[in-house]
């Protein structure tokens, strides 16, 4: 997608290094940032330079990349992939991606893996595209349908950030609001700022805008008020990790807009790859929750009126806080499953349906 009016994707390959947009300083600054060891994949993941499940495994598959320029010694390589994988915990394209890496490295002669992998970590690359492009053409039947009946603008609420800066490109719930915009459909986003690193503020938004595609940034707790007056066609949202019963986890409050989505009767989608699918878990108990720390909910970063950012306490200073990032969003109360292959109700018999 664009960033003032030139084509970008969110991660790629240069000159033995990994290029990434540093989505630390969106929207205030572009900054495209270098990866060259696989301690800095490590880092940026957990600092947030990249974000969002499909990117995350895309970076930590480039970082057993640069953990193989680096040192060429599978000791190394095994090491590196164990610590990629317990960088953040929640997503699962994360673990996804790093297991089919070393599934595909295993026993591969030390002349030859490093072209494997680069290929490896670009096929994962090109496969999100592909299957983020699908999801959008399955989701814009959707917005089609109510267009159709509306024949007015189709106003969407989203959460935090399941835009083309989360994924490789196209993004996951932002995938068929493009799509709609490019075929003419007037579509309006009402965009979560999401508390506490802001992602639909200072992404989502910050995404739609360089598309020019109208939105509007909300608290998080406008959402309700919102659909109880009607002016919410319907929701679309991503997921970091979705059970193969349905559960849907995703950014902490996701769950409160699934609820007052199914007090009002407005549709609650949900947009993933199949790499997001957690075909083991059985309970959304066993999904280990991140919980970040505290500051990031204690102290906010902005831009003062000398250009400068700045980071300011905004809590008291003896008061404590709880920064836990990720909610589960129980099947019942999701009206469909958008994947790159159709789709299907948020259930295992649906799933099944579209992926066994």
């Amino acid at each position: 997608m664009k960033i003032e009016g030139k084509e970008y994707r969110t991660i790629w390959f240069e000159n033995n290094v990994v290029k990434i947009i540093d989505q630390t300083k969106l929207p205030h600054q572009f900054i495209i940032k270098d990866l060259i060891t696989v301690k800095d994949s490590i880092n940026a993941i957990k600092v947030m330079e990249v974000r969002g499940a499909p990117l995350i495994g895309a970076t930590a598959a480039y970082g057993l990349v640069l953990a193989i320029i680096e040192n060429n010694d599978q000791s190394f390589l095994k090491k590196s992939a164990e610590d990629l994988t317990s960088s953040r915990p929640t997503a699962i394209n994360l673990k996804w991606a790093v297991d089919r890496m070393m599934k595909k490295l295993s026993g591969v002669n030390s002349d030859k893996i490093l072209e494997i992998a680069l290929n490896e970590a670009k096929e994962i690359c090109e496969e999100d595209i592909k299957f983020c492009q699908n999801i959008g053409l399955n989701g814009l039947k959707i917005i089609e349908e109510i267009y159709n009946k509306k024949k007015d603008t189709v106003n969407i609420l989203t959460h935090c950030n399941a835009g083309w800066l989360a994924t490789i490109n196209w993004g996951t719930a932002t995938s068929p609001i493009y799509h709609a915009h490019k075929k003419g459909i007037p579509v309006h986003v009402w965009a979560d700022e999401t508390r506490p690193r802001n992602q639909g503020a200072n992404l989502t938004s910050y995404e739609l805008n360089e598309e020019g595609i109208k939105n509007t940034i909300i608290a998080d707790n406008t959402g309700g008020i919102l659909m109880q007056r009607g002016e919410v066609d319907m929701c679309i949202v991503g997921t970091d990790r979705t059970l193969a019963n349905g559960d849907v986890c995703n950014k902490v409050g996701t769950y409160l807009k699934a609820l007052a989505a199914n007090d009002n009767n407005v549709p609650f989608y949900v947009a993933l790859p199949s790499s997001t699918i957690d075909w083991n878990t059985k309970d959304h108990k066993d999904i280990p929750i991140e919980e970040r720390n505290s500051e990031e909910l204690s102290y906010i970063e902005g831009i003062d009126e000398d250009g400068k950012i700045n980071k300011i306490q905004i809590y008291p200073k003896k008061s404590k806080a709880m920064n836990l990032a990720f909610d589960v969003t129980p099947a019942k109360y999701v009206t469909g499953l958008i994947t790159e292959k159709g789709v299907c109700e948020a259930s295992e018999k649906g799933l099944k349906e579209l992926f066994k």
